[in-house]
């Protein structure tokens, strides 16, 4: 298990708890009520914890190792039942966005979203979950597929950004995430989409337009990180801490704002404590709002979706 620095104490209760269960095994002792009321403890202070987080804290969650990542996500939620799609049909297939055919309870769907990478040569396999127009070229491919046989789509959203390489600039990243958001604004099936981690610029919102758009309760849904917003206002990272408060990027100021439809509470302790406990939750949620899009005709799901991106700015020409 890894550990963030908040999260300190509960190392110190935990490592106690494993050398009492340890000598308790080695003696052949009865240990249980000792080992009953550290156990309380460490849910206390679990609780204590994460009732109180701050924006950066809940970034860095949105970033932690044990955090499940989308092909975790993708395998349970459709229990094993989940067939990967690849390539573009243009350039290649992009490694950090996967996609597939899937079943979530009686669903049959299209599933896309970005893949980080569990450890370092996976992560640099994955591009550290950034696309490139390609990823998201075949992001919509998958997506007209499901159109075309009345599959509703699920977006994972976990992604630092789009890959920002001058090949991917000269490919034409803006206009293939431009495209995305066009056509997924006329998409006559169902999308639902979930910020699971990170979800950074237009690398999320290029497979962010949904009927419904969650986040999950640790995460952060923002047009720039706390990191980058720091260097650019104070030139150093030192300000991220108070870049994160500034953006109001949390789940909680999402939500507030009317920018997303609901958050997701995922279990005590984070995600990456629980990783079944996150699973049930999403599922939980797709069940539940996936019927009800599917009850609705594509003309008025297109016109209500447009209707609610349109509500979240006001301009003047």
């Amino acid at each position: 298990m890894n550990y963030l620095d908040f999260e300190q104490p509960l190392q110190e209760l935990e490592e106690e708890l494993e050398k009492i269960k340890a000598s308790a095994e080695k003696a052949q002792v009865d240990m249980n009520p000792s080992i009953a009321e550290l156990q309380a403890k460490i849910q206390e202070t679990t609780r204590q914890i994460f009732s109180k987080l701050s924006p950066w804290q809940k970034v860095q969650l949105s970033r932690h190792p044990d955090r499940p990542y989308t092909l975790a996500y993708m395998q349970a939620l459709t229990e094993g039942r989940f067939v990967e799609l690849h390539g573009d049909r243009n350039v290649k297939d992009d490694k950090a966005m996967v996609g597939g055919l899937g079943t979530i309870g009686h669903f049959n769907c299209m599933m896309i979203g970005q893949q980080k990478g569990i450890n370092t040569k996976m992560r640099q396999y994955r591009n550290f979950g950034m696309a490139n127009p390609e990823g998201y070229r075949k992001a919509l491919r998958l997506m007209r597929t499901a159109e075309k046989f009345g599959l509703p789509v699920v977006c994972l959203i976990d992604t630092p950004g789009a890959f920002p390489g001058i090949e991917a600039e000269e490919r034409g990243q803006g206009e293939a995430i431009a495209r995305n958001l066009i056509e997924m604004f006329q998409l006559k099936v169902p999308i639902v989409c979930i910020v699971i981690g990170e979800g950074a610029s237009g690398g999320a919102l290029g497979i962010g337009i949904g009927d419904k758009v969650f986040m999950m309760e640790n995460t952060w849904y923002s047009v720039i990180s706390p990191e980058s917003c720091s260097s650019i206002l104070w030139r150093s990272w030192e300000q991220k801490e108070q870049a994160a408060q500034a953006l109001k990027l949390t789940a909680d100021d999402m939500l507030r704002l009317k920018l997303i439809d609901g958050i997701i509470e995922e279990p005590l302790g984070g995600a990456h404590r629980n990783h079944q406990g996150a699973f049930d939750a999403v599922k939980a949620t797709l069940l539940e709002h996936l019927p009800k899009l599917q009850k609705m005709s594509s003309e008025r799901r297109i016109k209500l979706r447009i209707a609610k991106f349109e509500s979240m700015g006001v301009y003047h020409e």
